[in-house]
């Protein structure tokens, strides 16, 4: 037995904070490595192109598509987003434990493909709060507000197929409990095991 990466898939609507939580739980959790998605949309301020995402042409977008090179991708708020295949599934075959920021077609997708993944959903703790981080944010007119609320509620919807929810009504509460569900991920027996076979190998028979 060869020990394999654990791939954990990290979704939620816009403004439940995924992203803040994503790069506190790189600082927390040791040996996690994230996969850059691509998306055609333009960065936004204080995006850097290879580390937040990696910006591309519609054309270089499609050109993947066609090619399979994306493990998933979907279309949101009229732009492209898709996760390299060959990036993640090369790490997790060297044993290299991946995070992946999707939204939650994307990760219907890779249930698919990859149903032994770790599946997390981030919630906000009511929708009050989602609107007023949302605003916070200034990027949206009365329309697309309603169009960024509508869709979260359609996400949101989806979370109860997930494996893990993490309610982010307090940030250092929730990135400690994002941070367990990995810890705790990691222990599992068919982690663990290709690691440690020659200590529980049964003794032979006298």
């Amino acid at each position: 037995m060869e020990y394999r990466g654990q791939l954990f898939v990290l979704s939620g609507p816009s403004g439940a904070g995924k992203s803040t939580l994503r790069e506190r739980i790189r600082k927390r959790v040791s040996e996690l490595w994230y996969s850059v998605s691509c998306t055609t949309r333009a960065p936004r301020a204080g995006e850097i192109d290879g580390e937040d995402y990696s910006f591309v042409s519609m054309d270089a977008f499609l050109a993947m598509v066609k090619a399979r090179g994306f493990l998933e991708w979907a279309q949101v708020h009229g732009h492209y987003y898709g996760t390299p295949r060959e990036q993640v599934v090369s790490s997790l075959e060297n044993g290299r434990d991946v995070l992946l920021e999707i939204d939650v077609q994307g990760a219907r997708q890779v249930k698919i493909h990859l149903p032994q993944a770790c599946f997390i959903f981030v919630l906000p703790p009511d929708v009050a709060t989602l609107k007023k981080r949302l605003r916070r944010r200034g990027t949206e007119d009365d329309s697309g507000m309603k169009i960024r609320l509508d869709r979260a509620t359609r996400e949101m919807a989806e979370a109860p197929w997930y494996d893990y929810l993490v309610i982010n009504d307090d940030l250092e509460r929730a990135s400690e409990e994002l941070a367990a569900v990995i810890r705790a991920n990691r222990c599992r027996a068919a982690a663990v095991l290709p690691r440690v076979l020659d200590l529980v190998r049964p003794p032979p028979l006298s």
